[in-house]
């Protein structure tokens, strides 16, 4: 590891904090249920992955004593690790500040981790490398500087202190480590992301610049009395015999892991008003925002390349990528995994000793969009989505084994530019708009049904989201009419094509049978006829109406279809023949969606006669689960890309009566509530007929988000579409 290998290596890894807030602990292991979860290790070698960075944390062998020590997990892991042919890189504090009898601030954290590390080596003696402690900068300044972890130190001394102990502990740590295995391999990692600044800060910038290399320096041995922050340290209380200490005993890294994302470069700005509040603070001379730099709409790189080209010449030792990740869409996903990858090999080949570019956090993560301070239960995928019954591959699954073995990869969507290449970058909200397109060469997504308001959202979120689509109506494409298709599928060449056309009145289909089920079911059998003729993927959608609503459960996948009227009839036969026509199909069942652009949707004609005085009559015996319809097209759009097939329900998390639906966005809404008259089903006299219970659940993945979720951002939408 000390030397570049014959070609590039894709190493994996698993988000592993265990950061305390006050006196709670918040593990990131313990909530993907990893812990209980042996066979993730089975999962992740399938990949191809040989070497993975893996934790034995102290604060999991060891948390109430130093003298008791519970190994069984940790056996039993490695033990399969080292089965499965899988090198772990052993971390053992994790942006953690110790087990509960220990902290950052505390003298003896060094002595104590090093006392700790050496009962790893003496247990493990076959493995060589190690991280004692991941981001110790990083930790120190949420942990020191911050406030926003344990001990919540908010001062440059607290910082420094908790610095100098995790250096101290990763000198003392390799040092025991060795004396057991004296090969053994330090890979050190930390943030080395860049701090831009108008040229009114350019100092503020120039410090932290500087700033943000002292992990490395301190544990090698390169803070004398020259070094340019020598003087701050001594500042900050950290005595000279302190710095000392590390000049007589460096330890350089055998790899430098570099964690980079792309929220790692900062960029400082004094004009305030340009940025929101939470990035306003100051240094006790000037105030000032700080942005991430890639939403600062000023000319600086955004990309990792950077940073291993700073490291690199700074050092001139191997380097490694040990963090490659992005929450966001599942393109977003993998066109930074693949950027990061090109970057280092287009580095090696210019003679950059880059070993590996690593695929973090496989099982995903929770809570980092709030610093891991709060459960509120955002969660981030990874190669895999713990949000199914078992976890479930995604598309990024799929390039992290590409990159590994050399498989096979082709997914249209990556050769377009991130969100971070496009002119009107913004952070990738689900709601921000976007102006830029993707390429005209790329090969788009062909949506049917371009009146409807299921495929113009599905146009608007893919626009969005880098990927080319085009939304087409029956003047271009006829579902119904093979040599429509033919010729539709000729002109734009799509890779994939998502039949959202249908006949959707569910009333009139009562007494137009025959137009129902033309559209509904022969246009998606033929539809998946020609699809899978031309090897080309299809998403199509179902409805909750398959149901009788004798069920008293939220209906899944797998249970039995009996409609109670033809709409529903006309659907559950499309299911059918879609699948027998093209296995690969992906059919997604859906119910009662809303959305910000639709006026003749069940809440969008409710907000409207409620805000005009009138009264408005719902029905309170039908359960169903509504859909915000961008959540649904955002969903669908990740299903796609993962390649996922059969049928999925794809619905908000709740269930409620439409009546407790109106009311409950007429509150969001500021309008009165009271003025929603419940009705019973007879009394509204529809003439097909519903089930009574329709509330959509699922045996593959709860993937979407709540319905009280949906629905606030619905409410905010509508006022600003």
């Amino acid at each position: 590891m000390t030397a570049c290998a014959a070609a590039l290596e894709l190493w994996g890894g698993v988000e592993c904090t265990v950061n305390r807030v006050g006196d709670r602990f918040f593990d990131q292991l313990e909530r993907a249920g990893h812990l209980a979860r042996a066979g993730d290790l089975d999962r992740i070698a399938a990949l191809g992955i040989r070497t993975l960075r893996y934790p034995v944390l102290w604060e999991h062998v060891a948390p109430e004593s130093p003298d008791t020590l519970d190994w069984a997990r940790s056996d039993e892991r490695l033990s399969r690790l080292r089965e499965l042919g899988v090198r772990p890189i052993v971390g053992l504090v994790h942006h953690g500040s110790g087990p509960r009898w220990t902290s950052l601030i505390d003298p003896t954290f060094p002595e104590r981790l090093a006392a700790y590390a050496e009962r790893v080596a003496e247990r493990y003696p076959w493995v060589t490398d190690f991280t004692p402690v991941n981001e110790p900068l990083t930790t120190a300044r949420f942990s020191g500087l911050y406030g926003h972890w344990f001990p919540h130190g908010q001062s440059t001394h607290v910082f420094a202190r908790c610095l100098i102990h995790q250096c101290a502990g990763i000198v003392r740590a390799m040092r025991a480590i060795r004396r057991v295995t004296p090969a053994a391999r330090l890979v050190h990692t930390d943030d080395l992301g860049r701090v831009h600044a108008t040229p009114r800060l350019a100092y503020q910038a120039e410090f932290e610049n500087e700033r943000r290399w002292l992990s490395f320096d301190l544990v090698m041995g390169r803070v004398d009395r020259a070094h340019p922050l020598w003087p701050k340290l001594t500042g900050w209380g950290i005595g000279e015999d302190e710095l000392d200490w590390f000049l007589e005993r460096a330890c350089p890294p055998d790899v430098i892991g570099i964690n980079h994302y792309l929220t790692s470069d900062r960029y400082l700005d004094e004009d305030l008003a340009r940025y929101p509040t939470w990035s306003h603070g100051g240094n006790g001379t000037d105030r000032y925002a700080d942005v991430h730099a890639v939403i600062a709409r000023v000319d600086v790189p955004v990309d990792t390349e950077a940073a291993l080209r700073d490291a690199w010449a700074r050092y001139g030792r191997t380097l490694a990528v040990t963090e490659a990740q992005l929450a966001g869409p599942r393109e977003e996903q993998l066109r930074w995994l693949h950027e990061v990858w090109t970057a280092a090999s287009r580095l090696r080949d210019e003679g950059v000793d880059v070993c590996a570019v690593t695929a973090w956090s496989l099982l995903g993560a929770y809570d980092w969009n709030q610093l891991v301070t709060v459960e509120a239960g955002f969660y981030e995928n990874g190669a895999f989505d713990l949000r199914a019954p078992s976890p479930r591959p995604t598309a990024l699954a799929r390039l992290v084994s590409h990159l590994a073995t050399g498989a096979p990869f082709d997914e249209p969507v990556v050769h377009a530019p991130g969100w971070w290449r496009r002119p009107d970058r913004t952070l990738p909200a689900i709601e921000s708009a976007r102006d830029e397109s993707p390429p005209p060469e790329m090969r788009p997504i062909l949506v049917c049904g371009a009146s409807g308001t299921l495929a113009r959202a599905i146009g608007r979120v893919a626009e969005r989201r880098g990927i080319a689509s085009r939304v087409i109506g029956r003047p271009d494409l006829d579902i119904t009419d093979r040599a429509s298709l033919e010729r539709a599928l000729e002109r734009w060449q799509p890779w994939a094509v998502i039949n959202a056309a249908g006949y959707v009145r569910v009333d009139d289909a009562e007494h137009e049978r025959e137009r129902c089920f033309r559209s509904n079911t022969r246009g998606a059998e033929l539809l998946a006829q020609v699809c899978a003729a031309h090897g080309l993927r299809l998403m199509t959608y179902s409805s909750d109406l398959v149901f009788d609503g004798h069920k008293d459960a939220p209906y899944v996948e797998s249970d039995r279809t009996a409609p109670l009227n033809v709409y529903g009839r006309s659907k559950a036969l499309a299911e059918r023949r879609v699948l027998k026509e093209h296995p690969g199909a992906l059919v997604i069942r859906t119910a009662a969606f809303f959305g910000p652009w639709d006026d003749a949707s069940f809440v969008a004609r409710a907000l409207d006669a409620l805000g005009a005085g009138k009264r408005w009559s719902a029905a309170s015996d039908l359960v169903v689960s509504p859909t915000y319809v961008l959540d649904l097209a955002h969903a669908s759009l990740d299903l796609l890309i993962d390649r996922e097939r059969g049928i999925w329900h794809l619905a908000n998390d709740g269930a409620l009566t439409w009546a407790e639906l109106a009311r409950r966005a007429a509150v969001l809404s500021g309008l009165p509530a009271d003025a929603v008259d419940a009705r019973s089903s007879v009394e509204l006299a529809w003439p097909a007929a519903r089930p009574n219970y329709a509330a959509l659940g699922s045996e593959r993945g709860l993937i979407m988000p709540s319905l009280d979720d949906a629905l606030s951002r619905f409410v905010r939408d509508r006022d600003e579409a």
